[in-house]
């Protein structure tokens, strides 16, 4: 028997084995959940379907969450191929390359609400979503992916550190509306991983040797410790933990130098 047997989840965000989000699906379909993946565009369709096939899921769905329409579409079709929703992993941030370079303040306006719509109103648009769907189960849990720059200036980090501070201020809002349904919203705050998203952080090597240095653990983190915290999150282990940042980075946030 596992901890998620008979519940379905949706996991939005894999791009390739390296995904934090990759990382936590095979900890949910290890433990019994039917998982269901979403994709953005044909260039990493194949890669999905493959990762997905390899935790026998064949659902996978196109979703742009720049777009209401697709969203509606990608819930849609997974009410008919899954028959419902309990569990959902948000793990979808972008900003353009040239705003991870050089100074926050050039941010121009468009890439600047470029980057707050994908990174932290994708959560909210597709929480209105999950919500109808997790209430008819009883209830369900959400997890996002946060990091530290939305609390401190970090170097290179720049209009994404604003954007995960808005992601970090909708998951408690969310918490508040939707604890009274019995729905769960929390995010994890992982410290540096290398995936493809960390490889368009300017200086990403030497803040992750800085950052295992001066852990209080003296290393660096695994995507795998992402998967485990979000198998934690979303099982009812965590039945009573909600509105809450759970980090993931050797204690390094716990640092003041």
């Amino acid at each position: 028997m596992g901890l998620l047997d008979g519940k379905i989840a949706l996991v939005a965000g894999v791009a390739n084995k390296r995904s934090l989000a990759w990382a936590i699906a095979r900890r949910l379909a290890e433990q019994g959940a039917q998982v269901a993946f979403t994709y953005q565009g044909e260039r990493i369709e194949s890669s999905v379907r493959e990762l997905a096939a390899s935790v026998g899921s064949d659902i996978c769905i196109e979703c742009d969450v720049s777009s209401d329409e697709s969203i509606d579409r990608a819930f849609a079709e997974l009410v008919e191929r899954a028959g419902g929703l309990d569990l959902m992993a948000h793990s979808i941030a972008f900003a353009q390359a040239h705003d991870l370079a050089g100074r926050f303040t050039d941010t121009a306006r468009d890439d600047y609400r470029l980057a707050l719509d994908i990174s932290a109103y994708s959560l909210v648009a597709m929480t209105q979503r999950a919500e109808p769907l997790m209430e008819a189960r009883g209830g369900g849990a959400i997890v996002t992916m946060t990091y530290l720059g939305g609390e401190r200036a970090i170097p290179g980090y720049n209009v994404m550190g604003v954007a995960k501070a808005a992601l970090d201020a909708s998951m408690r809002y969310l918490a508040a509306d939707l604890g009274p349904k019995n729905i769960r919203v929390n995010a994890i705050s992982a410290g540096p991983v290398r995936t493809l998203a960390a490889r368009g952080i300017a200086g990403f090597s030497q803040m992750e040797g800085l950052i295992a240095e001066r852990a209080p653990l003296q290393r660096g983190i695994e995507a795998d410790d992402v998967g485990q915290a979000g198998l934690y999150l979303l099982s009812p282990m965590a039945s009573s933990v909600t509105g809450t940042i759970l980090y993931v980075d050797a204690g390094y946030h716990a640092m003041g130098l």
